[in-house]
């Protein structure tokens, strides 16, 4: 595979220990900037980046996002922020008349803030910085609200910590994904039975059918039973709840 964007795509894993190198205002920047240039609908770019520097809020968030406490070690801590505010302020200076916000438009934003952010995630492999995703930004939305003061029309969709990866790091095994073919479907969804989507799992985990059990017993009760998902899920409400009053 000679093709180094590719190479990066397929070599890119979660990084959630950092070694001591700092990563330098230029390369922070340049990473911005690559987010910021990512496809955005209409050329809205209707998404916010919040930079977090104080050590203070790294903790706060840390502590919210299931005591993770990698992110409060992070060099560099990125919160993705789906924005219409700034198109609402701007037609309001206008005197021009908005029509109530909804859950497409809001939907609409989180994708063009999941885009950014993959963006900033490319150009951070390509400088040899090691990447992790958080998706329990979700949770707690009225504290983090008033932690990050979020106006009306700004949620916070992701967030993204960013460091030079230690060497257990660069050499640990990335987990396997799914085939093309368990993940790929011309045109309609199939209708596959039980045994096709156990088999796709199989090869996913390179287990057999007892193994493949115990883990997705392990993994029920580590992702599904999890007190966190309640939490991302009446924290989710409560953020839709609140773009649509």
């Amino acid at each position: 595979m000679e093709n180094r964007t590719i190479q990066e795509l397929f070599s890119r894993k979660s990084v959630r220990v950092f070694s001591d190198e700092k990563i330098t205002e230029e390369e922070k920047r340049l990473i911005l900037e690559a987010a910021i240039q990512a496809p955005t609908a209409g050329n809205m770019s209707l998404f916010s980046i919040l930079d977090i520097q104080s050590q203070e809020i790294k903790d706060v968030l840390a502590k919210r996002c299931d005591n993770q406490n990698f992110i409060a070690e992070a060099p560099v801590v990125l919160v993705f922020l789906a924005d219409y505010q700034r198109w609402c302020d701007v037609l309001e200076s206008y005197e021009m008349t908005i029509p109530p916000m909804g859950e497409g438009d809001l939907f609409l934003a989180m994708q063009d803030c999941i885009i950014a952010a993959q963006n900033a995630v490319v150009a951070s492999e390509s400088m040899g910085i090691g990447s992790c995703y958080i998706g329990d930004i979700l949770e707690n939305y009225e504290d983090n609200q008033k932690l990050l003061n979020l106006p009306k029309y700004v949620l916070p969709v992701s967030m993204l910590v960013l460091g030079r990866p230690t060497k257990q790091q660069k050499n640990r095994t990335k987990p396997e994904r799914f085939k093309v073919e368990d993940i790929v479907f011309t045109d309609t969804y199939p209708d596959k039975d039980t045994e096709e989507t156990r088999e796709a799992f199989k090869r996913k985990l390179n287990v057999g059918d007892a193994e493949l059990k115990q883990r997705l017993e392990r993994y029920s009760k580590r992702k599904f039973e999890a007190e966190f998902r309640m939490e991302m899920n009446r924290s989710s409400k409560a953020m839709i709840k609140s773009w649509n009053k």
